[in-house]
């Protein structure tokens, strides 16, 4: 069935409401874009394998609602997690300053230590910026995070930040392979080339 897919990941993709967290999703999963998009209710999930340096990866992304009356759901959706996306709006500063309420929240709820963050700074394609790139990637290197700016409109910086996310994941011993030891995984490694990583320089590597 899935012979060729070295792994398959649980990714989160959290943040506060109307960030953008179900469009970063669409327009990953689907390459689609609308713009009058519902609220997430309670949690969303997709699935989709990608190729990152040769390994495939089934990832199956869940999209949490972002309101504060769905929170109580919240701890099964951490279970089990390798990958989160934390989503924040660059056009509204409320939703960067709480980002730290999300992070407490991982934290608390995160059943590994080990886990692959990655911010995105979403709706780049705007011209009314509250929150500057800097500030994003000083917040990232300071929780240590991998960090990219984004648009799920105009598709910039959306499958960077997932093959990002998946290359950092299998990068890191104990992450996944547990639930693959019995399978015989066999890890393809890439070279580097000049530059470094396959995204242009979008994203920071810590």
């Amino acid at each position: 069935m899935d012979e060729d897919v070295l792994t398959t990941l649980k990714i989160l993709i959290i943040g506060e409401s109307g960030v953008g967290k179900s469009s970063l999703l669409l327009r990953f999963t689907d390459d689609t874009f609308d713009p009058e998009l519902a609220a997430t209710i309670g949690v969303d999930f997709k699935v989709k394998t990608i190729s990152v340096d040769g390994n495939k990866a089934k990832l199956a992304i869940w999209d949490t609602a972002g309101q504060e009356r769905f929170r109580t759901l919240t701890p099964s959706y951490y279970r089990g997690a390798q990958g989160v996306i934390l989503v924040y709006d660059v056009t509204r500063r409320d939703t960067f300053v709480k980002l730290d309420n999300w992070l407490n929240e991982l934290e608390t709820y995160c059943t590994r230590n080990d886990i692959v963050n990655m911010l995105v700074g979403n709706k780049i394609d705007k011209e009314n910026r509250e929150v500057d790139r800097n500030e994003g990637l000083k917040f990232a290197r300071k929780h240590s995070m991998l960090f990219i700016e984004a648009s799920a409109k105009t598709c910039d910086g959306v499958q960077c930040a997932f093959e990002e996310l998946v290359e950092k994941i299998i990068q890191t011993p104990g992450l996944w392979e547990s639930e693959n030891q019995n399978k015989g995984v066999k890890l393809i490694h890439r070279e580097e080339g000049p530059g470094g990583g396959a995204c242009g320089g979008y994203c920071s590597m810590l």
